[in-house]
Parts: structure tokens; C-alpha cells; sequence
């Protein structure tokens, strides 16, 4: 029993030790993607928000992938799974400016998420955060934690999804969590230090 509990802690630890793994750094005007070519997916993606929303009409919005060398997602990956094209950096927070807002609809900006997840949680922490930003500057740092689940033809499917929400007046970070991509999703509010040691990935590398 003792060999089967020392086992699955390195295995857990081999897992969460490559989870910031990235090949490509893809910069655009409003986030940074750091982008695994082995999970067709970001490992880690940021952005700078003050003042996020607005009234964009996205219909007709739809994902794409512009980077012609960079294997991502697809449309086919996403159909009949149980799964969203669940945004990275909002959508929401750039409807101030339809340009930038269709420029969140890339597969480099999303991973599958449960509807539960996506449209839920995620979404609540999504409106707190826009919220928050507008009477501060903020800097958001989200780490997809991946396992060994895939969906169609490779795409990985994160286990947990975290977000971390810097104060660039205040110098600090004023919101970390953790959130099962799961039909019964759960968050877990963690201090960076603690979301650090539990997943061995380092956050404070990607703030900026």
C-alpha cells in the first residue's frame, strides 16, 4: 500500500512539474500566450486590464487560428465533446473595442472547459475581476494545469485551471484561486505561495 501512495505522489509530481511547459511565446496587442505545442494549448497566458467591458455586438465572432505554423485547436477537436472554448482573456473585458475583442477568439486563448466551469465560476470570477478593474490597473496571470486527458486529435484538457490577479498600483498580488475543470467544479482560494508549492509551477515568473 505504502508503494502504491509513494508512486502516485511522484506521479502527481512529474505531472504538475511540466505544467507551465511552452514552446512559443505568442504576443499580441492585449495578451501574452505561452503557447505547449504538446497540449495544442497555452500553458500559461496574461494581460494587462483597467477599465474592462463595454457594448461590442460579437455576433459572428467565431475562434480561428491565424498562426499558420502553430497547431492548435480546431473547430472538429470541439465537436460533440462535452467541452466549451472556454476564454482566456475575457472576451467581456475588451468589448470596449470590437478590434481587440475579436482577437480573444484565437485557440491559442482558450481551452476546453466544462460548461459548468465556463459558464458558472469562471464566469462569476470573470465579472469580479472586470469589477475590480475599473478603478484599478490589473495584471492577470491564468496556468492551466494539465494531465493526461485529450480530446480529439490531441488537444489537451486541463485539470485545473488557475487564475492570479496582480494590483500594479498596489504591488500585489489581490486574488488567487483554483478551479476544477469538472462537471461539479470546485475552487480553492490559495495564497501564490501555496498555488506554487501545491502544483510546482511559479507564477511570479510571469508577472511583468
Amino acid at each position: 500500500m505504502k508503494k502504491n501512495i509513494l508512486l502516485f505522489s511522484l506521479i502527481l509530481h512529474f505531472t504538475f512539474a511540466f505544467t507551465q511547459d511552452y514552446d512559443t511565446i505568442i504576443k499580441t496587442k492585449i495578451y501574452t500566450s505561452y503557447f505547449n505545442y504538446n497540449q495544442k494549448a497555452a500553458s500559461v497566458l496574461t494581460y494587462k486590464l483597467y477599465k474592462g467591458g463595454g457594448d461590442c455586438d460579437r455576433k459572428g465572432f467565431h475562434f480561428i487560428n491565424d498562426i499558420k505554423t502553430l497547431a492548435t485547436a480546431t473547430d472538429n477537436d470541439y465537436a460533440g465533446k462535452p467541452y466549451d472554448k472556454g476564454h482566456l482573456a475575457n472576451a467581456e473585458d475588451f468589448a470596449y473595442d470590437c478590434e481587440l475583442d475579436k482577437i480573444t477568439f484565437r485557440y491559442y486563448n482558450c481551452v476546453p472547459q466544462t460548461s459548468k466551469m465556463n459558464r458558472g465560476v469562471w464566469k462569476t470570477y470573470e465579472t469580479k475581476i472586470r469589477k475590480l478593474s475599473q478603478t484599478d490597473s490589473l495584471q492577470i496571470i491564468i496556468v492551466n494545469v494539465f494531465d493526461n486527458n485529450y480530446m480529439g486529435s490531441g488537444v489537451g484538457v486541463p485539470v485545473q485551471c488557475i487564475k492570479a490577479v496582480y494590483s500594479l498600483s498596489k504591488k500585489k498580488f489581490i486574488m488567487s484561486f483554483s478551479v476544477s475543470n469538472s462537471t461539479v467544479p470546485l475552487v480553492e482560494t490559495l495564497s501564490i505561495a501555496a498555488l506554487n508549492k501545491k502544483y510546482s509551477i511559479d507564477i511570479d515568473k510571469f508577472r511583468k
